[in-house]
C-alpha cells in the first residue's frame, strides 16, 4: 500500500480531536471522521475537506497540503510528473534546467561532464570557473561558495566573522564590523574636540567653519548647525522650516508623519490638516483616501480599515473557487454536479455550467479535450499542458505568455508555444537555471557616500573598505569605471569633487555657484558630468573637468535632488520633490523635456535605471516606497511598500535593488521584480547617502558616442539630443553659428550673493544666470569693474580684503587684504586706473592703483559708517553715502578737495549710489525710506523714482535707460525705466543675500589727463581734482609729500611697528593720523609674537612661535630670510643691540635667554638656570646691562650684564603677568606692563623708586616708549594705547580693533645710536664680544669652549653627544657644563630614529622611517646623501664599522639585519631567520662582533660575528623590550635599556655577569656612553638623562622638555679607535671585508655590481693591535678604485668543490681549484713563509699559556699580609649563587602607544624571571671614593651590584665569582685579548710592541691616552 493511502486510512479510523489551531497555547488541530485536516488554516481555523477531496488533484485546502505527496496519474506518458504534482515535458529531465521548480527533474541526473574552464556544481549544475567563489551562488545549492574564508592583510582588522576592515577602523567609534566586533572591548572615548574661534561646533562634536552656521545647509549631518538660527530663514514659500534647519513642504506641517528629523512638523498640532484628498487617522496623521479600507493598515493604528463595509475579502488561494459561504474548494470542483460548497453556489444556476450528457468519456474524442481529459465522478474534466492555460469554454487551451509577465526572465525573453526563452543583453550570461543573467566581469562592489567618508562594499561578502575619508558631507556620488574616476558633491563645502577610484589624486571639479548639490550623474560615453541643484533650482552641465558648465535646465524646477542617464538613449532623468513632486525626462541637451510621474508622489529620493531591464526605479521617503516603470512612465508598479522607515538613494544590479535608508542608518537589499528576499547589506552607518553599483556593466559601452572623437565640430559642448546630437554654449556666451560659441561676453549684469558672484549675460536671450568661478568668496558686498584689464573686483567683509579676477574667474587675487575691516563700497576710476573704497569699520576712505599698490587714506575724519562710493571721473568727483547716526550723501574732489554733504534729510539707510552721466544724475536706494530716488550731481532737484513695493533695496546701477536693484528681504533683482520707474521686471528670484550690483559693458567714456602723461610729474600717486585743478599729487600712507608738492619723502621717519601675530604692521608718526601699514614680506607669518628694529640699517626682526624662526627683512618688506630656525619652542621676548650689532632673545619653552649676531650667526645661550617663563627683554648697550621679566610661578624682573654674568633680581613683589619693558634712558628709568595687577609701573634702574603711571589697564602685553609718550598693545580692548610717559595722563586710542595684538616697538630713526663698545676690531674676540658695566668680554658660541688666552675660541667641541628627535638632530657639548643643545642643520628630516657617526669622514649617518631611507650628511647640514633607498620599512637600528668602512642596520618591518658599504653599494643581507622584530644594533669592529636586541615576543639581546655567523643569545630572560643598545670598549660590557621593565642593565659581552645599573626609568628608548657616565634618551619624561655607569647613582637630567625623542650616541676621540685585519687595503677584499673573533672574511654583495668578487681571504699573519690612535692608513679610509684591485686576479663567487664541505663553502673557502685561492703573497702552492709563521704562532701561544699558568700559581701563593696586595672577597653582598627575583608587572595601555611606531606589548609572563648577580669584582678606576660606595650599598637593593672588573692599587688582584658565569674558553680568551691591569689611570704607553702596527681609525690627536682602548 502507497504511504499515502495508509496515512489516509489512519486520518480517517482516527478518534475525534478537539478542533483548533496549533499554537502557543498547544492546542491541536483535527478534523471528524470522514475528513481530512489540511496542514495549515485559510481562516486562522481549522480547514477540514472530505476524505475523497485528498488527492485528487484540486487544492482544497489552499495550500495544496491535500495534494502533496500524491501521484496522481494526471501526467500523459509522454510527460514527467513532477514531485509538486506539476508536469514537465519527459525531454526536459535532465537537461540542466529546473523546469519543476522544486528540482524533482534533474534530481538522480548522471553526472555531466563540464567543460575544462568550468566548476562542476554538487547539484550537477556547470558553471564557469570564474565564478567560483565570488559570492555569488551561481550553482543554486551553494556549493560554488564554499571557499576559504580571506586572510586580512597587516594593515586590516578581522571582525569576528570572518570579515575584513581597515586597521584604523578599529576602535574609532563606528560599528563597521557586521557584529559590531570593532568596537567591542575599547577605551572610553576621549573628550569632544574644542573647536577654534572661527568654528562651529556640532552637536556630536565635530567642527565645521563658523560661516557654516545657519546657512540653510545640513553641514553638520544632524542639522545641529541650522538650530537656533531665528534670524535666518532658508526655506522658500510653500515650505515648514523644522527647528533643525530642515525645509519640507508645508502640507506636511501636521500630518502625523514625522518628516522633520527632529520631529517638529508634528509639534503643537491641535486639529485636523488633513486635504481633501486625505484621510484623518485617528493618530492625527494624514493617509492618502484611497487607502481607506483597502485592507491595510496605513494608519498603523487599523483605523483606516474600521467602519468599512462588510465586503468579505476573499482568503482563497487563486487556483480555488469561493463559495458564497466563503469557503474554499477546487476550481476542477466547479460545475462537477455535485454540491460542493454546500449552499450550492458551485453549481447552477449560480455558475454557467454546461449541460451534463448522458455519458461521458475520455474515450471519445479524447472527451473534446484539446489537451489532456480524465474523468472524475464520470464527468470529463479539461486540462491544459504545462506552459497553456484552459479557456473558459473548458476544452480549449492557449499558450501562456510567460513573456507578458515580470520576472520570469532577468533581462529578455521569447515567448514560444508552450514555453519561453530567456536571454540576456551583451556582457551578460545566462545562469544555469536558464533564466537569470549574470553580469560578466569582476565581482560588483556598492560604492555609496556616508557624508563623512566614501566607502565600498561587497554586497556578496560583506568585506568593507574605506575609499577616501576626512570629507564634510559627501552626498551624491558617481564613478567614471573606464577612466577609473569617482565623483561626488559635498554641500557643506558646496563643491563637486572628483578622485582616482584608489583614493589618490583628489581635486575640486566644480567650486562655485553651488548650493545644494544633491544629484550627481556621470555620461560616460561623451564624458560629461551632469547635477542637480536644490538650492539653485537647477540642472547643470560640463565636461568631467568642470569646463564649459552650462545651465541645462532652470525653468520650471523647484527642488531637483536624484539624477539618472540613459547615454545610449541620449535622455536624463530627475526626481523634483518640490510643491508639485514628479519625475521628468529630457534629452541631454535639454530639449523634449516631459513629466512621466507626477501622482502619488511625495518625496522621491533615489533613481535609478536598469539599462539591460530598460526600466526605471524610485524610492519615495515619505510614501515609503519603492518604485518602478518602463523608461517612458508607463507600466509603473510599487515594488517594495513597507519596511523603508527613510529610504535615499537606490541602484539596480542584475536582479537585485541595493538602497540606503536614513532612518536604519543601512544599505539594503531586496529582489528588483517581486521586493522579496530583502536582506541588510551593512548597518549601523554613520550616514549613508547616495549609492552605486561601481561594476563596468552599470556602465555599458555599447553605446555609440554621438559627438565622435572631433566633439561633433563644436567649439565647446556637444550634447546627445533625442535624434543625434546639439552644439551648446557654455552659460551666457552667445552662439555664432550652429556649432560655434563667442570667445567672450560683452554685456552682463554683475552681482554679488554674500558666498558668490553672478553675472546675466545680456549677449543671450534666455538671461541665464551663472556663478563667476572665484574661489573663497565669504561675504561679497561692493563691486565694481575695469573694461579694459576686463577685471572684476569685489570687497568681501568676512575676510576684510579687497579682491579682483577676469571675468572668467582666472587670475583670481587679493589686492588689498589688510588693515581693512568692513570694506563696503567700491570704486573704478578707469581714466587713471585707481581703485577707490569706503570703510565702515575705520571710518576711511581710501585710494590706490588697481593692483592695490601706492595706498593712502584720502578722508578719515567725521565720517560714521561710510557705505556705498561711486566717482565721476568726467568731472573729477566721487560720491559717498553714510548711514550713520547722522545719516547724509556726500561729494568731494577724486583727490578729497572740495568735500560737502549734497543730502542729507529724509535719508535713513542710503545705501546704493549710481551716477548717470548722460543725465548728470546721482540715483541711490534708501532700505529705511523704501525709495529709489535721484537728483542732480549738486544734489539739487531731489526726486523720488519708485517709493512703492521696495522692502529692502540695497545695490544699484544704471545701464542705458535702465535702472537696476537689488533687494534684500523680496530675494529678487528687478529693473524699471530710470526716467519714469515704470515697466518694472523681475530678472531673477528666490536669491538668497543679494548684495552688490553693476552692469559690465565696454563703453565707458574716455577722458583726457595730464595724470596719463607722465603720471601727472608725481613721483607716486596722481589723481583727478575737479577743474580747474584738474589733478594732483599723493603720497603712499603714512609717507609726507615734499614741499614741491609732487614728491613724497623716502620713507616714515618716526614710527610705531607693532606684531599682530599673522603680520607685521607701521604707524607713521610723521602724519596727522593713525593708519597702519603692513610690512609687505613675501612668506606668511603663523604667530609672530617678538618684534625689534635696527634702524641702522633699516631692518626689523621678529620671532614667529608656531614656525619656531626668527626672521627679518627691510621695512619696506624686501631682503626677507629666517636667521634663527632650529632650536626655539616660544621666543616671547626680542630686543635688537642696534650699537653692538647683536641681537637678543628669551625662550619661555626652554626657558633661556640667548644671543647671536644679527645674521643669526655664533649663537649662545647666555642665561639657562632658574627661568621660569621669560618675556619681555631690553638692552642698556652704554650701561651694559640687560633687563627681562618673567612671568612663571614667582614672577620677577631680573638683570644681568649683557653676557650673562652678574645676574640680579630687581623686583619680586607684586608682580603678576609682567609683559611689556622698556627703558627711559633720558630718565634712567626702566618700565613695565603687568597683565594681572592691571597697571604700567615704573621704577629706577636698579629696581628702586618704584610708582604706578597707568591703571586700569585691561591687559596690556607689549610696551614701548618713545618722545614723552609711551605706548602699549592691549589684548583685552583690541587697541593700541598711547599715554604720557611721566605722568600716565592724555591717555589715547592710537589704533583699535586691532585683534592678535603682540609685541610693539616706537623707532626714530633720526636719533643717534651712541657708542659701540665692540667696534674696534670686535673688541678683539675672535667671535661674540658682548659688552659688560666695566667694559667688554668675549664669548664663545654655545658648546665651544674658551681657549686660555680668553679671546679666542676653539673650532668645534670635541666631545658631544648627537641625539635625533624625530623632525631634527641635535648636539650636546661635553665640553661645556651648560648642556643646552644645538641643532644640526640638515634638511629634509621627517621621522628620524637611529643614528650613527663616522669620526674618519666626520659624518652623520641616519635612518628616516617616514621616507624608509638611510641618509648622510656632515654636521653643518651640507653634503646630504641618501645611502639607501630602496627595499627598506622599518629600519630602526644602525651602526657604522669604523675600520671595515661597512654600515649595518636592523629592519623590524622586514626582520633582516643588512649590511652595506658606507656609500650604499654592496648591499648584503647578514641575517634573515629567528627575527622577530630587531630593534638596537652595535658593532665592536676590534673584536669582530655585531650585538642587537630583538623585541619581539620573545625578547632577546643576540650576538653574531660581523658576517653573521656564530650567533649567539646572550639574554632571553626577564626582558621586556629591549630598546636602546650600546658597548663599552673599555670594560667590555653590553648596555641596554628595557622599556617594558624600566631599567637600564649591563652584562659582559658573552651575556654573562649581567646587573641592573639603575630601575624605575620611565620608558627609555636609546643610550650611549662615555667616560664614567651612561647618557640614554627618554619618551615619558622628554629628557636626555644620564648616570654613574659604576655605581647607578649621580643621576641627571642634561635636557629636558624634548618631545619625540629617538636615538643617542656620543661623538668623542675615544670612542671609535682600535683596529682590525679589514683596516688595511680592506683585508685584501674585492668587496665586503669582515673582522671576526680569530680572522676575517671576504663577502659578496646580494646584488652583482658588475665587477668580479671573491669571497677567498688570503693568509695574513698575525698583527699586534695598534696603540696609537692618532695613526691611520689610507687603506682603512674610504675606498679607492684601486683598493679593488689585489695582486692576483680575482675571480667570481660562483664555484664548487667536490671535497668543500658545508661548513667551508658557508665561509667561502670552496673554490674550483687551488689555483683561484686568493693568498696573500704571490706564489704558487704553499708558500714556505706560510709554514714557518704558523710553526712560530704555535710556539709564542704555548708560551703565552705557560706565562699565564706560572704567574696564577705564584699568585695564589702570596698571602703576606704586609705587602700591599688586595684580595676583595665579596663580604658584604650576596653570594654570586644567589637568585635575585624580579617581579614584572604588566604596564598600562599607554605604554602600548609610547612603543615607537608598533610596538606591540608583551606578554605579561616575566615574573619571577632570575638573573644570576656574579659579585666580587673590582672597579676599574683608582679612585677611592668609588670603592667606598660600593662597600655601602646594601644586599636588598633591587639587583644587586654588578662589576666586571674592579681595579684596585694593586699588582695583582683575585676574581671571584660564580662558576658557571664564563665557560673555559670565554674565560681563556678574555685573558688573552685584555692586559691583566685594566684601571684608566694606567699611563703606561705600549705603542711599541712587537709585530707591525695596524693604523687606528679613531681621531687624529696627540692627547695621551687615558683609557685601556688607547693603551
Amino acid at each position: 500500500m502507497q504511504p499515502v493511502a495508509l496515512l489516509l486510512a489512519f486520518l480517517l479510523t482516527a478518534g475525534p480531536h478537539r478542533q483548533g489551531v496549533t499554537g502557543s497555547g498547544g492546542s491541536e488541530c483535527s478534523c471528524g471522521r470522514n475528513h481530512f485536516t489540511c496542514a495549515v488554516s485559510a481562516f486562522g481555523e481549522c480547514t477540514c475537506i472530505p476524505a475523497q477531496w485528498q488527492c485528487d488533484g484540486d487544492n482544497d485546502c489552499g495550500d495544496h497540503s491535500d495534494e502533496d505527496g500524491c501521484m496522481l496519474p494526471t501526467c500523459s506518458p509522454l510527460e514527467f510528473h513532477c514531485d509538486n504534482g506539476k508536469c514537465i515535458r519527459r525531454s526536459w529531465v535532465c537537461d540542466g534546467d529546473n523546469d519543476c521548480g522544486d528540482d524533482s527533474d534533474e534530481q538522480d541526473c548522471p553526472p555531466r561532464e563540464c567543460e575544462e574552464d568550468e566548476f562542476h556544481c554538487q547539484n550537477g549544475y556547470c558553471i564557469r570557473s570564474l565564478w567560483h567563489c565570488d559570492g555569488d551562488n551561481d550553482c543554486g545549492d551553494n556549493s560554488d561558495e564554499q571557499c576559504d574564508m580571506r586572510k586580512c592583510s597587516d594593515k586590516e582588522f578581522r571582525c569576528n566573522d570572518g570579515s575584513c576592515i581597515a586597521e584604523h577602523w578599529y576602535c574609532d567609534g563606528d560599528t563597521d564590523c557586521k557584529d559590531g566586533s570593532d568596537e567591542d572591548g575599547c577605551p572610553a572615548e576621549v573628550a569632544a574636540t574644542n573647536c577654534s574661534m572661527e568654528e562651529f561646533q556640532c552637536a556630536y562634536g565635530r567642527c565645521i567653519l563658523d560661516v557654516y552656521h545657519c546657512d540653510g545647509d545640513d553641514d553638520c549631518g544632524d542639522w545641529s548647525d541650522e538650530s537656533d538660527c531665528a534670524s535666518h530663514h532658508p526655506c522658500r514659500s510653500g515650505e515648514f522650516l523644522c527647528n533643525s534647519g530642515l525645509c519640507i513642504n508645508a502640507g506636511w506641517k501636521c500630518d502625523g508623519d514625522f518628516d522633520c528629523d527632529d520631529q517638529s512638523d508634528e509639534n503643537n498640532c491641535t486639529a485636523s490638516q488633513c486635504t481633501m484628498e486625505q484621510f484623518r487617522c485617528k493618530s492625527g496623521r494624514c493617509i492618502r483616501l484611497a487607502w481607506r479600507c483597502d485592507g491595510e493598515d496605513d494608519c498603523t493604528d487599523n483605523s483606516d480599515e474600521e467602519e468599512c463595509e462588510k465586503t468579505e475579502i476573499s482568503h482563497c488561494s487563486p487556483d480555488q473557487f469561493t463559495c458564497g459561504n466563503g469557503r474554499c474548494i477546487g476550481q476542477r470542483k466547479v460545475c462537477n454536479g455535485a454540491h460542493d460548497c454546500e449552499d450550492a453556489t458551485d453549481e447552477s444556476p449560480h455558475q454557467n455550467c454546461r449541460e451534463r450528457s448522458t455519458e461521458e468519456s475520455c474515450n471519445i474524442s479524447n472527451g473534446g479535450c484539446q489537451h489532456k481529459c480524465q474523468l472524475d465522478r464520470d464527468l470529463v474534466q479539461c486540462t491544459c499542458h504545462t506552459g497553456y492555460r484552459l479557456l473558459d469554454n473548458g476544452k480549449s487551451c492557449q499558450d501562456v505568455d510567460e513573456c507578458a509577465e515580470d520576472g520570469y526572465c532577468s533581462q529578455g525573453c521569447t515567448n514560444r508555444d508552450g514555453s519561453f526563452h530567456c536571454w540576456c543583453v551583451q556582457g551578460y550570461e545566462l545562469r544555469p537555471d536558464k533564466r537569470g543573467c549574470k553580469a560578466l566581469g569582476p565581482e560588483p562592489v556598492l560604492l555609496f557616500a556616508n557624508r563623512i567618508d566614501i566607502r565600498q562594499v561587497l554586497p556578496r561578502r560583506s568585506e568593507y573598505t574605506l575609499l577616501l575619508n576626512n570629507l564634510e558631507n559627501a552626498i551624491a556620488l558617481d564613478f567614471h569605471h573606464s577612466k577609473e574616476l569617482v565623483f561626488w558633491s559635498d554641500v557643506t563645502l558646496d563643491r563637486i569633487m572628483k578622485a582616482n577610484l584608489n583614493g589618490s589624486n583628489v581635486e575640486e571639479v566644480v567650486s562655485t555657484g553651488l548650493e545644494s548639490p544633491g544629484g550627481l550623474a556621470i555620461d560616460w560615453i561623451h564624458n560629461k558630468l551632469f547635477w542637480t541643484d536644490s538650492g539653485t533650482s537647477r540642472i547643470e552641465v560640463s565636461n568631467l573637468d568642470g569646463t564649459q558648465r552650462k545651465v541645462l535646465l532652470w525653468e520650471n524646477l523647484e527642488k531637483p535632488r536624484a539624477i539618472a542617464l540613459h547615454p545610449m538613449e541620449g535622455t536624463i532623468y530627475w526626481t523634483d520633490w518640490g510643491n508639485t513632486p514628479r519625475i521628468e525626462y529630457a534629452a541631454m541637451d535639454g530639449s523634449n523635456r516631459k513629466i512621466i510621474a507626477d501622482t502619488h508622489l511625495f518625496w522621491p529620493n533615489g533613481l535609478t535605471i536598469d539599462y539591460a531591464g530598460q526600466k526605471m526605479y524610485w524610492v519615495d521617503a515619505k510614501h515609503h516606497v519603492i518604485e518602478r516603470a518602463d523608461l517612458d512612465g508607463h507600466n509603473r508598479k510599487a515594488v517594495i511598500s513597507q519596511g523603508l522607515p527613510h529610504p535615499f538613494a537606490i541602484t539596480v544590479f542584475e536582479d537585485s535593488l541595493y538602497w540606503t535608508d536614513w532612518h536604519t542608518k543601512s544599505i539594503n537589499s531586496a529582489n528588483k521584480f517581486t521586493g522579496k528576499n530583502q536582506e541588510i547589506i551593512r548597518n549601523k552607518l554613520h550616514f549613508p547617502m547616495d549609492i552605486h553599483t561601481l561594476h563596468p556593466q552599470r556602465q555599458p559601452t555599447a553605446g555609440r558616442n554621438r559627438c565622435g572623437d572631433n566633439n561633433g565640430g563644436c567649439s565647446h559642448l556637444c550634447l546627445p539630443s533625442s535624434t543625434n546630437y546639439t552644439c551648446a554654449c557654455p552659460t551666457g556666451f552667445k552662439k555664432i553659428d550652429a556649432s560655434r560659441c563667442a570667445g567672450s561676453l560683452d554685456k552682463f549684469l554683475l552681482f554679488a550673493r554674500r558666498t558668490d558672484i553672478r553675472r546675466i549675460s545680456f549677449d543671450t536671450e534666455d538671461k541665464s544666470d551663472d556663478v563667476i568661478p572665484v574661489a573663497d568668496v565669504r561675504s561679497a558686498v561692493a563691486l565694481d569693474w575695469d573694461s579694459t584689464g576686463e577685471y572684476i573686483y569685489w570687497t568681501d567683509v568676512t575676510t576684510d580684503s579687497i579682491n579682483r579676477a577676469k571675468w572668467d574667474g582666472t587670475q583670481q587675487e587679493a589686492v588689498v587684504d589688510t588693515s581693512l575691516e568692513s570694506p563696503a563700497g567700491l570704486a573704478v576710476d578707469w581714466v587713471t586706473n585707481k581703485l577707490y573704497w569706503t570703510d565702515a569699520g575705520t571710518d576711511r576712505i581710501e585710494v590706490s592703483n588697481l593692483d592695490g599698490s601706492m595706498r593712502t587714506v584720502l578722508i578719515w575724519d567725521n565720517l560714521d559708517r561710510p557705505r556705498d562710493i561711486v566717482v565721476d571721473p568726467i568731472a573729477g568727483f566721487m560720491y559717498w553715502t553714510d548711514w550713520g547716526a547722522s545719516p547724509k550723501i556726500e561729494r568731494a574732489g577724486l583727490d578729497s578737495s572740495l568735500r560737502t554733504v549734497i543730502i542729507s534729510a529724509n535719508l535713513t539707510w542710503p545705501n546704493g549710489l549710481a551716477v548717470d552721466y548722460g543725465t548728470e544724475r546721482l540715483y541711490w536706494a534708501d532700505a529705511g525710506m523704501k525709495t529709489i530716488e535721484y537728483a542732480n550731481l549738486n544734489g539739487t532737484a531731489r526726486r523720488v523714482l519708485i517709493g512703492s513695493h521696495l522692502p529692502h533695496p540695497f545695490g544699484l546701477t544704471i545701464h542705458n535707460d535702465k535702472i537696476y536693484w537689488t533687494d534684500w528681504q523680496s530675494k529678487n533683482i528687478q529693473s524699471a525705466d530710470k526716467y519714469t520707474g515704470l515697466g518694472r521686471v523681475i530678472l531673477r528670484e528666490n536669491l538668497e543675500n543679494l548684495m552688490d550690483i553693476h552692469m559690465f559693458h565696454r563703453q565707458r567714456m574716455s577722458v583726457a589727463t595730464l595724470c596719463n602723461i607722465n603720471n601727472g610729474d608725481c613721483s607716486h600717486l596722481c589723481l583727478l581734482a575737479p577743474l580747474p585743478r584738474g589733478h594732483s599729487c599723493a603720497c603712499p600712507t603714512g609717507i609726507n609729500l615734499l614741499a614741491d608738492g609732487k614728491t613724497c619723502a623716502p620713507g616714515m621717519s618716526s614710527f610705531l611697528i607693532f606684531a599682530r601675530r599673522t603680520d607685521v604692521r607701521m604707524v607713521s608718526l610723521d602724519i596727522p593720523y593713525f593708519a597702519d601699514v603692513v610690512l609687505a614680506v613675501n612668506d606668511s607669518m603663523k604667530n609672530t609674537i617678538a618684534i625689534g628694529v635696527d634702524p641702522k640699517e633699516g631692518k626689523v626682526y621678529w620671532s614667529d612661535s608656531t614656525l619656531n624662526t626668527i626672521s627679518r627683512a627691510s621695512l619696506n618688506g624686501s631682503q626677507q630670510e629666517d636667521i634663527v630656525n632650529t632650536g626655539l619652542m616660544t621666543t616671547d621676548g626680542l630686543a635688537v643691540d642696534a650699537i653692538g650689532r647683536k641681537i637678543y632673545w628669551t625662550d619661555t619653552g626652554t626657558n633661556r635667554i640667548e644671543v647671536a649676531n644679527l645674521d643669526g650667526t655664533m649663537r649662545k645661550v647666555l642665561i639657562w638656570q632658574n627661568l621660569d617663563s621669560p618675556r619681555a627683554i631690553a638692552l642698556h648697550h652704554e650701561k651694559g646691562y640687560m633687563y627681562w621679566t618673567d612671568w612663571g610661578e614667582h614672577a620677577k624682573l631680573e638683570r644681568a650684564a649683557m653676557d650673562g654674568s652678574d645676574r640680579t633680581i630687581l623686583i619680586n613683589n607684586n608682580l603678576g603677568w609682567p609683559n611689556g619693558l622698556v627703558i627711559d634712558k633720558v630718565s634712567s628709568r626702566l618700565l613695565w606692563a603687568d597683565a594681572h595687577t592691571e597697571r604700567i609701573e615704573a621704577a629706577d634702574l636698579n629696581g628702586t623708586n618704584r610708582k604706578t603711571l597707568v591703571t586700569p589697564v585691561q591687559h596690556p602685553y607689549g610696551l614701548t616708549l618713545l618722545g614723552h609718550h609711551i605706548y602699549w598693545t592691549d589684548w583685552q580692548t583690541r587697541s593700541i594705547q598711547r599715554a604720557d610717559k611721566n605722568t600716565g595722563g592724555d591717555m589715547i586710542t592710537v589704533r583699535g580693533n586691532l585683534p592678535g595684538l603682540m609685541d610693539i616697538q616706537a623707532i626714530d630713526r633720526g636719533q643717534p645710536l651712541g657708542f659701540n663698545k665692540c667696534g674696534v676690531r670686535n673688541g678683539g674676540c675672535s667671535h661674540l664680544c658682548l659688552p659688560r658695566p666695566n667694559g667688554i668680554r668675549c664669548a664663545c658660541p654655545t658648546g665651544i669652549q674658551m681657549k686660555s688666552d680668553g679671546r679666542t675660541c676653539d673650532d668645534a667641541p670635541e666631545t658631544y653627544l648627537l641625539f635625533s628627535s624625530r623632525a631634527s638632530i641635535r648636539r650636546i657639548s661635553l665640553d661645556t657644563r651648560d648642556y643646552t643643545d644645538v641643532h644640526v642643520p640638515v634638511p629634509e628630516l621627517h621621522n628620524v630614529i637611529s643614528l650613527d657617526y663616522d669620526s674618519v669622514e666626520m659624518k652623520v649617518y641616519y635612518t628616516d622611517v617616514f621616507l624608509d631611507v638611510i641618509r648622510s650628511a656632515n654636521l653643518n647640514g651640507s653634503g646630504m646623501k641618501t645611502v639607501i633607498s630602496q627595499g627598506l620599512k622599518t629600519t630602526d637600528g644602525l651602526a657604522i664599522d669604523w675600520v671595515a668602512r661597512n654600515l649595518y642596520w636592523t629592519d623590524t618591518g622586514r626582520n633582516t639585519i643588512e649590511v652595506s658599504w658606507l656609500d650604499g653599494s654592496c648591499r648584503k643581507v647578514l641575517i634573515n631567520n629567528s627575527l622577530d622584530e630587531p630593534r638596537a644594533i652595535a658593532v665592536f669592529p676590534r673584536k669582530g662582533y655585531l650585538f642587537w636586541t630583538d623585541w619581539g615576543n620573545l625578547a632577546k639581546i643576540e650576538r653574531a660575528q660581523l658576517d653573521g655567523t656564530d650567533r649567539k643569545v646572550l639574554i632571553n630572560t626577564d626582558l621586556g623590550w629591549p630598546n636602546g643598545l650600546t658597548l663599552d670598549y673599555d670594560t667590555r660590557r653590553i648596555y641596554w635599556v628595557d622599556a617594558h621593565l624600566d631599567r637600564i642593565e649591563s652584562c659582559d659581552l658573552n651575556g654573562n655577569l649581567r646587573q641592573v645599573l639603575i630601575g624605575q626609568v620611565t620608558h627609555p628608548f636609546a643610550l650611549t656612553q662615555h667616560d664614567r657616565w651612561i647618557y640614554w634618551t627618554d619618551w615619558q619624561t622628554k629628557s636626555v638623562q644620564c648616570v654613574d655607569k659604576y655605581t647607578g647613582r649621580n643621576k641627571e637630567t642634561i635636557l629636558a622638555n624634548v618631545e619625540g625623542l629617538m636615538d643617542i650616541i656620543v661623538v668623542s676621540p675615544q670612542r671609535q679607535t682600535g683596529t682590525n685585519l679589514c683596516g688595511v687595503d680592506n683585508g685584501g677584499c674585492t668587496h665586503l671585508c669582515f673582522a671576526r673573533a680569530e680572522d676575517f672574511v671576504c663577502e659578496c654583495p646580494d646584488e652583482p655590481d658588475g665587477r668580479p668578487c671573491s669571497v677567498v681571504p688570503g693568509y695574513v699573519a698575525p698583527f699586534s693591535e695598534s696603540t696609537n690612535s692618532g695613526d691611520r692608513a689610507e687603506g682603512a679610509g674610504p675606498r679607492k678604485a684601486a683598493d679593488y684591485s689585489p695582486v692576483k686576479p680575482t675571480h667570481s663567487v660562483e664555484y664548487t668543490s667536490e671535497n668543500c664541505s658545508q661548513k667551508d663553502a658557508n665561509q667561502g673557502l670552496c673554490g674550483q681549484d687551488e689555483s683561484q685561492v686568493l693568498p696573500a703573497t704571490t706564489g704558487e702552492g704553499l708558500h714556505i713563509s706560510y709554514i714557518v709563521g704558523a710553526v712560530l704562532t704555535i710556539l709564542a701561544i704555548l708560551i703565552i699559556i705557560a706565562a699565564v699558568i706560572i704567574y696564577r700559581h705564584k699568585k695564589s701563593k702570596f698571602d703576606d699580609p704586609a705587602v700591599s696586595n688586595l684580595t676583595y672577597s665579596n663580604p658584604s653582598y650576596r653570594t654570586s649563587t644567589q637568585e635575585v627575583k624580579i617581579e614584572t608587572v604588566q604596564k598600562p595601555a599607554l605604554y602600548n602607544q609610547l612603543r615607537y611606531k608598533k610596538e606591540t606589548a608583551t606578554d605579561s609572563s616575566y615574573t619571577k624571571g632570575k638573573i644570576k648577580i656574579v659579585e666580587g669584582i673590582c672597579l676599574l678606576s683608582n679612585d677611592s671614593m668609588y670603592w667606598d660606595d660600593l662597600k655601602q650599598i646594601k644586599s636588598t637593593t633591587r639587583g644587586g651590584i654588578l662589576r666586571d672588573h674592579v681595579c684596585m692599587k694593586a699588582e695583582s688582584l683575585s676574581v671571584q665569582g660564580s662558576t658557571d658565569s664564563l665557560g673555559d674558553t670565554e674565560t681563556e680568551q678574555l685573558l688573552q685579548d685584555e692586559p691583566l691591569s685594566e684601571c684608566s689611570s694606567i699611563n703606561t704607553s705600549t705603542q711599541e710592541r712587537s709585530g707591525i702596527p695596524l693604523p687606528d681609525t679613531g681621531w687624529q690627536n696627540n692627547r695621551k691616552p687615558s683609557i685601556e682602548s688607547e693603551v
